[in-house]
């Protein structure tokens, strides 16, 4: 009957868009009740049969319009569901207010300021890679928390700093990706999905997890990758903005490509056709969140060009990662760099290692000076794959400048 129960509150809840911490709230509504007594990780308890609502059932029922007799209901069997978001929360709940809370008060004034940092770190991420951003980030995103759990404040300034919140996680993440550190980076985007869920940020939380499955994409968890990443894409529904549907889409793609390669890869061209058209959607006036200012044209040819490499479609790849790079900021050094690894990549596949020798050298010295652990692991890709043209004398020259890099794994 418990399981039951809470099963069905999952169910009724998500048919409304509710998150756990909006019902929470409703339910407390429903009852007439101040304060919260009900919370979130109340919730989770009650949806995964840890704990049963007792006397809180006539409010639940209020609240998602059903009758109490009707909570309790079997559902038939049916195809499994689809993984939510939900699926992906951090055990416990690291964003639960403390009950003393000793911190000052605060107001929108300090969520601007929360909300300038986190732009400026997302502006330094631009220029700088994981290995220099990955100290400061990590402070502010502890400081944030902190923040949030111990000061006083309304709830409509507590749903504001739970969105920065995510924000900030969003980026840490990525600089803890970018320096080598995946369990952390995993964490840090956890986090950051309980916190847009409980702001209520559907694109945000969309966002993060997008993140996390092209981590996993990337580092050996192709499956899950592709789970999380559909699952993000499905949460968001058609109401997401222009710009977050199309990264969505550009990031299915990639998990269909890593998780199946060219068996999967008329569903990862399609899905990228479909990342086209939304992004041209953006020009209808509906307004897309400031966070996703990099999301354009440009970045969703470099994400095809990238499915054709991994496709092994070198006369696809090429044109388009040319005609990319020609107009790129030379000033952002390391995804230069990392566009240019496909591009080196693509080119011995075409077979034109001379080539793909002059465009790695290149790759080299705008690595040698960012800290970047993506960059560091697309050359050991790139050098795995000339080893194989060492006869070639360009070739054979660049491996005998780096013998550090020319040992196979």
């Amino acid at each position: 009957m418990g399981s039951s129960i809470g099963a069905n509150i999952r169910h009724l809840r998500e048919q409304r868009g509710w998150s756990q911490a909006r019902l929470a709230s409703e339910v407390c509504r429903a009852a007439r009740v101040s304060g919260e007594p009900v919370g979130r990780q109340e919730v989770s308890r009650w949806e995964t049969g840890k704990r049963t609502p007792r006397e809180w059932l006539p409010f639940l029922a209020t609240a998602l319009g059903v009758t109490v007799d009707a909570l309790g209901v079997v559902q038939k069997a049916a195809e499994p569901a689809l993984p939510t978001l939900a699926d992906f929360l951090p055990e416990g709940d690291p964003l639960s207010r403390l009950e003393c809370r000793t911190g000052r008060r605060v107001g929108m004034g300090t969520v601007d300021e929360l909300r300038q940092r986190v732009h400026g770190l997302r502006l330094a991420d631009d220029v700088l890679a994981g290995g220099d951003l990955i100290r400061p980030a990590l402070r502010d995103l502890r400081r944030a928390v902190k923040l949030y759990r111990e000061s006083a404040h309304t709830s409509e300034v507590g749903r504001h700093l739970l969105c920065q919140i995510a924000e900030l996680a969003q980026i840490a993440g990525w600089i803890a990706s970018d320096a080598g550190q995946h369990e952390e980076a995993e964490r840090i985007y956890r986090l950051g999905i309980s916190a847009a869920r409980q702001a209520e940020g559907h694109t945000l939380a969309g966002n993060l997890a997008g993140s996390l499955a092209y981590q996993m994409s990337n580092t050996g968890r192709e499956s899950e990758g592709l789970t999380l990443a559909r699952a993000a894409l499905t949460d968001a529904g058609s109401e997401a903005p222009p710009k977050a549907r199309a990264l969505y889409l550009d990031r299915v793609a990639w998990a269909y490509t890593r998780f199946g390669g060219a068996a999967n890869g008329q569903q990862a061209m399609r899905a990228l056709g479909e990342a086209g058209q939304a992004l041209s959607e953006d020009n209808e006036g509906i307004e897309s969140p400031v966070y996703l200012y990099w999301v354009d044209a440009g970045e969703l040819k470099v994400m095809e060009a990238r499915v054709y490499t991994e496709l092994h479609r070198p006369l696809r790849a090429v044109p388009l990662l040319r005609e990319v790079l020609g107009g790129y900021d030379a000033t952002h050094a390391r995804e230069m760099a990392l566009y240019l690894s496909w591009l080196a990549v693509a080119l011995t596949d075409a077979n034109e290692p001379e080539e793909a020798a002059v465009v790695t050298e290149r790759i080299v010295s705008l690595g040698s000076g960012t800290s970047s652990e993506r960059v560091a692991e697309r050359l050991r890709v790139i050098f795995g794959r000339l080893q194989d043209y060492a006869g070639v004398p360009e070739v054979a020259a660049l491996l005998a400048e780096h013998p550090e890099r020319t040992s196979r794994t």
